[in-house]
């Protein structure tokens, strides 16, 4: 069986505010051998897209090189602005194994990546999640702490010397986290209320860190287009917090400050299994097997 790698790159530049960039990002991903680009993301709000491709080990290693560098090239943090919080250009790596990897083999990649980004870029970067060589280095929120803006200053803080690279930024682009990780979700609800108030005191409550869920981070932000608070979310393990979870405290909470939610969205791609457990959940399906049950599960089992 081949070996399969997902890698999900987000980058500091959306479609909807510089095109060209944006499309010069595309094309890259799309040219690399051994690489599929099965999704691409955007949002003109948080300035910001994401990528999802995979791939070969030696394919998706290349592609993610290739993306930094057009990003270090074209992206300039100086200028930018966003909802998002970000560090840099191309600001998270993340290789997921998939398909006949371990993760272990992931770790190496990553590290193969963020020496190579250094040598030939002069981005320095952390390595997070499964890579992270401090117990505080899992968390991305942590190692973004400071953002673009603050970071010349937190480099030279005693323990936020870069996994890679010197204690120094690269001037436009940034500093980037690398790391493995098993799957993520990047799930946002949206609510009917320009009160960001409303959704950073919702986003505090579901958090983890905050004492909510165990695998769920979360902020609020304003999506400045549409005049609307969102809590935005990184489901870090859709099993040990299914999504419904996070929707359905979500929903109580937001009845308590009198807001209804009005959507959600998944950034990027998912698990299907998320998505079946949500239907099993809402239907209330009795015993319910998955992979008995599900048509496009039991075809990919005869194969």
């Amino acid at each position: 069986m081949a070996k399969i790698i997902e890698c999900i790159p987000n980058f500091s530049v959306s479609k909807e505010t510089d095109p060209v960039v944006f499309d010069k990002l595309v094309s890259v991903a799309n040219s690399i051998p051994g690489c599929t680009l099965l999704n691409v993301q955007t949002d003109g709000s948080h300035n910001r897209c994401v990528f999802t491709m995979v791939g070969s080990p030696a394919g998706i290693e290349e592609a993610a090189f290739q993306l930094t560098k057009t990003a270090t090239e074209l992206i300039d943090m100086t200028k930018h602005q966003g909802q998002h919080p970000r560090m840099g250009a191309t600001d998270v790596i993340p290789f997921v194994p998939t398909m006949d990897v371990t993760l272990a083999e992931c770790i190496e990649l990553s590290k193969r990546v963020a020496q190579r980004i250094w040598e030939e870029l002069g981005v320095p970067s952390f390595l997070y999640e499964d890579s992270a060589t401090r117990p505080e280095r899992r968390n991305l929120a942590k190692c973004r702490k400071g953002q673009f803006e603050g970071m010349p200053e937190k480099l030279l803080l005693p323990e936020w010397a870069p996994d890679y690279g010197e204690r120094r930024i690269h001037p436009t682009a940034g500093i980037t986290a690398i790391g493995a990780r098993m799957p993520l979700i990047a799930f946002n609800v949206n609510l009917d209320t320009s009160d960001l108030e409303i959704a950073k005191r919702i986003a505090k409550a579901i958090r983890g860190s905050s004492g909510g869920f165990q695998y769920c981070k979360a902020i609020g932000i304003m999506l400045e287009d549409r005049n609307i608070a969102q809590v935005s979310m990184n489901m870090v393990n859709y099993e040990g917090t299914p999504l419904y979870y996070a929707y359905e405290m979500i929903r109580a909470l937001a009845d308590r400050y009198g807001v209804r939610i009005i959507g959600s969205e998944l950034v990027g791609m998912t698990p299907a299994k998320a998505l079946v457990d949500c239907a099993e959940y809402y239907l209330k399906l009795e015993n319910f097997n998955c992979r008995e049950q599900v048509m496009e599960y039991s075809l990919l089992d005869m194969e």
